[in-house]
């Protein structure tokens, strides 16, 4: 699992580890693992290091220093490593002096030539603001950033990229975008979420020892491996009702298609059965003869040990209501959480899990999508706290923020195809069943999120797929996780 701190704790943690170490060990250590991936991607797109083209924006502080360090180990082995100083008076001073000892160069900011060396570079290393830093770059930085966008050097940024916030993700200005990021100790939690994510390029982190308590964690992303164990899997006495029975009262006259992707994607998600309560019953039926039926309601459809409500439900907040009522965990998506009363959410003792999109949740705040999409760990923590319920904000990096609060889990396997009608209906089926199995909802709703990233990513193989192209794709995702 890969997890993210706030840039506090990351500070708090360097403070007590540089206690104990020698004076400047610590930069040392990121600027061997920095120099180290800059050197691999020289090999690539210069093919060596040795008469390569390196030019380091550095700005004043820390970040700076890690890139003058990196840049004097390129130097040593041969690279003409030039050094943009936008903070002349404030570079620091232990790394100018080494990247000048290394025979580097250095020039002011607002030099003429400035522009022109970036534009001749093999590699540009953004040093310019560090992980405290706040709003987008300033103005006097803002050029070299430009020239590094509209050259073909690789673009490798120091900790983060800069100018986007470390803590939230956010972007509130001009911001450097980087091919790779070499993020020291953690991830942060800007490097996981959107829009700040899409800034970062790939991100490699270096292991420079930080001692950095577990509990405090602010972000969790989980991998392969986690995501396999919490995957339910039947043993020699389980029945379908051990497995877990998820119902589903979703679908309308108008929308049926939703009843029968939501059905989709619970009967891949590893519940022993589905249950069916809706006006939709002859088209799920049609499609999956296997899904038990009832035209009765929720009330009466029978044992289940979750729900899921809302998916194509249009104005019908008479069952909506009916399911919230149930005593098992509930999934609501769609029209559900429209037409969800959040004193019936936050009134329920069994858990509760929310499904919206940037649109439904901004509705649901009385925010914009755009101020949704700009800051989505904030909104999904709102969110959770506003109905006492588990959020999974769905996007380009899901996240999932627990009611009772403790690290947002966050997942990125998704892919631009899963942008199409219905989608939705089949990753709320999936989470429905696996909660049915057993399973949390924040687990419920990180596993599904992942499993269905993965089942978006085979069934498009960089081409257009359908909502139902995912669904058949979930026991593929399903087997490859389990088979890492």
């Amino acid at each position: 699992m890969r997890t993210a701190y706030r840039v506090e704790t990351v500070r708090n943690a360097e403070r007590e580890l540089m206690a104990r170490l020698p004076e400047g060990a610590l930069m040392q250590r990121a600027a061997a693992g920095l120099a180290a991936a800059c050197a691999e991607v020289l090999g690539r797109v210069a093919g060596r290091v040795y008469g390569s083209r390196v030019v380091l924006l550095v700005g004043s502080g820390d970040n700076g220093g890690d890139a003058l360090y990196a840049g004097a180990r390129l130097a040593r082995r041969g690279a003409g490593v030039t050094a943009v100083l936008l903070a002349p008076d404030r570079a620091h001073g232990g790394g100018l002096a080494a990247l000048r000892r290394a025979g580097g160069r250095t020039m002011g900011g607002d030099s003429s030539s400035a522009s022109e060396r970036i534009a001749r570079a093999d590699l540009v290393l953004d040093g310019i603001v560090g992980i405290g830093g706040r709003g987008g770059l300033r103005q006097e930085a803002v050029p070299a950033a430009d020239a590094a966008a509209r050259s073909r050097a690789a673009v490798v940024a120091v900790d983060l990229p800069s100018g986007v916030d470390a803590d939230t993700g956010q972007v509130r200005g001009d911001a450097v975008r980087a091919d790779l990021t070499v993020t020291f100790g953690t991830h942060k939690p800007g490097l996981l979420i959107d829009p700040a994510r899409e800034y970062a390029g790939s991100v490699r982190l270096v292991d420079i020892g930080l001692p950095l308590p577990a509990e405090a964690a602010e972000l969790e992303a989980l991998q392969h491996a986690d995501v396999a164990r919490l995957l339910p899997v039947p043993g020699a006495e389980s029945d379908k009702y051990r497995r877990g029975v998820v119902g589903i009262a979703a679908g309308s006259a108008r929308y049926p298609g939703a009843a029968v992707l939501a059905v989709a994607g619970a009967l891949r998600g590893g519940a022993g059965a589905v249950r069916y309560a809706g006006p939709a019953g002859d088209a799920v039926v049609a499609r999956f003869p296997e899904t038990l039926v009832s035209g009765q309601g929720p009330e009466r459809a029978g044992r289940v040990q979750a729900w899921v409500v809302g998916p194509g439900a249009g104005d019908d907040a008479g069952t909506v209501a009916e399911v919230l009522a149930a005593e098992v965990p509930v999934l609501i998506d769609a029209d559900g959480l429209r037409l969800a009363d959040v004193d019936a959410v936050r009134a329920r003792t069994a858990p509760t899990l929310m499904t919206p999109h940037a649109g439904e949740a901004a509705a649901l705040l009385g925010a914009s999508r755009e101020e949704v999409e700009g800051s989505r760990l904030a909104s999904a923590r709102e969110l959770a706290a506003r109905y006492g319920a588990t959020v999974l904000l769905k996007g380009s990096t899901t996240v999932v923020a627990g009611a009772e609060g403790g690290p947002v889990r966050v997942n990125s396997t998704g892919t631009s195809w899963l942008a199409t009608a219905g989608s939705g209906d089949v990753l709320s089926g999936l989470a429905g069943s696996l909660l049915a199995a057993g399973l949390s909802t924040v687990d419920a709703g990180s596993a599904g999120a992942y499993l269905h990233g993965l089942a978006g990513r085979f069934a498009s193989a960089g081409a257009p797929a359908g909502a139902h192209d995912v669904a058949g794709a979930i026991p593929l995702a399903w087997r490859d996780v389990r088979g890492h």
